[in-house]
C-alpha cells in the first residue's frame, strides 16, 4: 500500500452507496452533481441521462467518480452526503446553509424560498466546493 492509497482511505468524502442511490434518479443528473460533475449533470438533466445510455455507462463508472470526488474534496467537520440530503430535500428552507454555518444565507433562503429557487440551482453547482471550503477553514481553527 503506497502513500496515495493510505491518503485515499482517510479522505473518504463521498459515499459510493449514496452515489448508487442517486443513480436511480440519474436522468436528473443527481449522482453527477453529488460527485462534483455539474456540467455533465446539467447535460444529463436536459437529455434524460443522455437518453439512458449515459446511465448505463455510469453504472460502471460510479467507483471512479467516487474515487475522484474523494481526491478532489477536503474531508472535515461537514459531511458531504448530509449536506446533499439537506439541499435536495430541504434546500428551499436553507437547512444545508445552516448546517454549513452560513447563517445569514440560511435565513435569506428561509425567507425567500431558497432565494427564489435560483440559490438552490447555484448550490447544486457549487455545494461540494462550498463544503470543501468550510472544511478547510475549520481545519485551521
Amino acid at each position: 500500500m503506497n502513500y496515495r492509497d493510505i491518503y485515499r482511505e482517510k479522505s473518504n468524502t463521498h459515499s459510493l452507496p449514496m452515489g448508487y442511490v442517486l443513480w436511480i434518479f440519474g436522468f436528473t443528473g443527481a449522482h453527477r452533481f453529488y460527485f462534483g460533475r455539474p456540467i455533465s449533470a446539467t447535460i444529463y438533466f436536459f437529455t434524460f441521462g443522455l437518453l439512458g445510455i449515459g446511465l448505463i455507462v455510469d453504472l460502471f463508472l460510479m467507483p471512479s467518480l467516487d474515487a475522484e470526488a474523494d481526491w478532489r474534496y477536503r474531508p472535515g467537520e461537514i459531511n458531504y452526503s448530509l449536506a446533499w440530503i439537506f439541499l435536495t430535500f430541504l434546500g428551499v428552507f436553507g437547512v444545508h446553509r445552516f448546517y454549513m454555518k452560513k447563517y445569514f444565507s440560511g435565513i435569506l433562503y428561509l425567507l425567500t424560498g431558497g432565494f427564489f429557487a435560483l440559490g438552490i440551482l447555484y448550490d447544486y453547482w457549487t455545494l461540494n466546493d462550498q463544503v470543501s471550503e468550510v472544511n478547510e477553514r475549520s481545519s485551521f481553527i
